[in-house]
């Protein structure tokens, strides 16, 4: 079975003089294989087709993909139209339990919740008439879906939802945090959730003066505190620090004792620790995407990583995302870049302490700690952002800055800006090294102003690394970003370290991003927004140690190498605090 997509905003026939139709071998032959349909836009035959790839290879704007799909997929769960996106399956939600969902941006995640709570009737691929819910029924007879349907098709569904973008909250809601949740409180939670979510001290401030993470809060507390039949979450961990995610993590889990929760995230440590189910997302994003049938937590995990799903005999991915544990039996032998003196930084509610230290060329280095804790005003003290007490830093670096809220304030296209910003975009260097690995060339002509939050996060990442700098300051990179673009992103951001030699640090609350990516750590201790200490750099173990010791959790990694969190009072987990060992520890499954 073959699928033809024709991306409607990258479909220019005007400017490329309809390439696709003239060097279609079909056409030429006589058949309509491709035409303009009323818009403008290419319409491909799926039926005439041939899947010979030339329209894909001569159109210049990337807007034609021809995909053959695995045999089993018979009809779709839903399609957007001729030519548009197709999705197979759909998550299961169970009862009592937190069914995770995990696979990358653009595979249909957002559109299998639409069907569950009942804001689209899935198509099943027919665009000639509306399907009816008789036909929907048959389709899905026989499998645990149908029950659930026949509710949705009687509104028998109340939904809670949290959306993946809380930067569109405010416009939708004007008024105080008090004012939102009060709305929100259906189950006479509130108290709990601002209590477990530590929202007290804000909710009194308006909704549009709120940082990223207290949003997100909020959005969380919102959500749980609706009474309803499903709830739906998406993206939980965004500007969340690690004891923040954990919160939220024990406060969904009270809610799904009783009623279904289905959860997107793409941090593996939190979904490892949350979902009692998980569904692989596989495909191509704004191609095709199928949804798996349920697997055991840790196999779906797994199984997502080595690219591999052996129940379906499905490879998705060409290579596995492997834990390296050699990166820190042993340290690199590197030269010293640049050396920080011990300072301070004193504000009015707010006082970072800094212990000397030294930053290598070459190295990735991580900062972990709460927010609110001083990791941001340490990089901008080594950005020249800020002065630090007693005047400016004696030793200069040139720096490029990456901020944690990145914001589309341009209308310029995305390769536009890039090429303001360096004269090496033509070069092959910066084509491998940064634009095909953050997945840019689909978006280079899109306006900046029009991106998505994980698009506007890879294109200021590209940004910060176009700029000629000896040291990379990286404020959460992994915010909207899926698994495998975070798997991409160690990659390039340790090419560039080694690549130029400069040092790059990366300020991030992805565990597994950080264990990936660094070398050594810098952690922050102290008490947030209040006082803040910067400790190291240290050892990945001894650091990391310190941090997890102080956050009341232990790691081990399992027989692929990943790192994986033991369950509170486990025997494992016994073990290891008893021996100090909270992360790295022997112990595999």
């Amino acid at each position: 079975m073959r699928i033809a997509v024709v991306h409607k905003d990258n479909c220019h026939s005007k400017k490329c003089g309809t390439e696709c139709i003239l060097y279609c071998p079909r056409v030429r032959s006589g058949d309509e294989t491709i035409a303009l349909g009323e818009d403008e836009k290419a319409v491909i035959s799926e039926e005439l087709c041939v899947g010979c790839g030339i329209c894909v290879k001569k159109c210049p704007f990337g807007a034609i993909d021809i995909v053959n799909l695995p045999e089993e997929l018979e009809q779709p769960t839903h399609r957007y139209g001729v030519n548009g996106f197709a999705l197979y399956g759909l998550p299961i939600p169970v009862e009592g339990k937190v069914t995770g969902i995990l696979g990358p941006n653009g595979i249909g995640k957002s559109t299998s919740i639409q069907i569950l709570s009942g804001q689209m009737r899935p198509n099943l691929g027919i665009f000639e008439s509306t399907v009816s819910w008789d036909e929907i029924f048959k389709q899905f007879a026989g499998t645990e879906l149908f029950d659930y349907l026949k509710h949705i098709s009687g509104k028998e569904i109340k939904v809670a939802l949290k959306p993946q973008y809380i930067t569109y909250i405010p416009k939708a809601f004007s008024g105080t945090v008090r004012d939102l949740l009060s709305k929100t409180d259906e189950r006479w939670a509130l108290d709990h959730l601002v209590d477990e979510l530590a929202l007290g001290s804000i909710l009194d401030r308006d909704i549009k003066n709120l940082s990223g993470g207290e949003l997100q809060r909020v959005a969380v507390a919102a959500c749980l505190a609706r009474d309803a039949d499903f709830y739906f979450l998406d993206e939980i961990t965004p500007y969340l620090d690690i004891y923040q995610r954990m919160a939220a993590a024990n406060l969904i889990r009270e809610v799904a004792e009783h009623r279904p929760v289905v959860i997107v995230e793409h941090d593996l440590a939190i979904l490892d620790m949350l979902a009692d189910t998980v569904h692989v997302a596989y495909g191509r994003p704004a191609v095709f995407g199928v949804i798996t049938g349920p697997k055991g937590v840790r196999v779906g995990i797994n199984d997502y990583l080595e690219g591999y799903l052996p129940e379906e005999n499905v490879r998705f991915r060409d290579y596995a995302v492997v834990f390296e544990k050699r990166a820190h039996t042993k340290e690199a032998v590197r030269e010293e870049l640049f050396t920080f003196p011990q300072m301070s930084k004193t504000y009015d509610r707010f006082r970072l302490s800094v212990r000397g230290g030294e930053i290598k060329k070459g190295e990735v280095l991580g900062l972990v700690g709460p927010n609110g804790i001083g990791k941001s005003t340490f990089a901008k003290l080594l950005a020249g952002v800020e002065e630090p007490d007693g005047g400016p830093l004696a030793e200069k670096v040139t720096i490029s800055y990456k901020p944690q809220y990145v914001s589309a304030d341009s209308s310029d296209t995305v390769e536009f800006m890039l090429r303001r910003i360096t004269r090496r975009f033509d070069s092959s260097y910066y084509q491998h090294e940064v634009i095909e690995p953050l997945a840019l060339g689909p978006i280079l002509q899109s306006p900046v102003d029009t991106l998505s939050g994980g698009e506007l996060q890879r294109v200021a990442i590209a940004a910060c690394l176009s700029r000629d700098a000896d040291l990379y300051i990286i404020d959460e990179p992994s915010a909207h970003l899926d698994v495998e673009q975070r798997m991409n992103l160690v990659r390039v951001l340790k090419h560039h370290a080694e690549g130029k030699e400069c040092g790059v640090l990366v300020i991030d609350h992805d565990i597994y991003l950080i264990d990936m990516i660094s070398e050594r750590i810098v952690v922050f201790d102290g008490e947030p927004g209040v006082t803040g200490e910067a400790k190291g750099p240290f050892s990945m173990r001894d650091g990391m140690n310190l941090f997890l010791s102080g956050l009341g959790v232990t790691f081990r990694r399992d027989k692929s190498g990943r790192p994986r969190i033991n369950k509170p009072e486990s025997f494992l987990d016994r073990d290891q605090r008893s021996k100090g060992e909270y992360y790295y520890a022997g112990a595999e499954e």
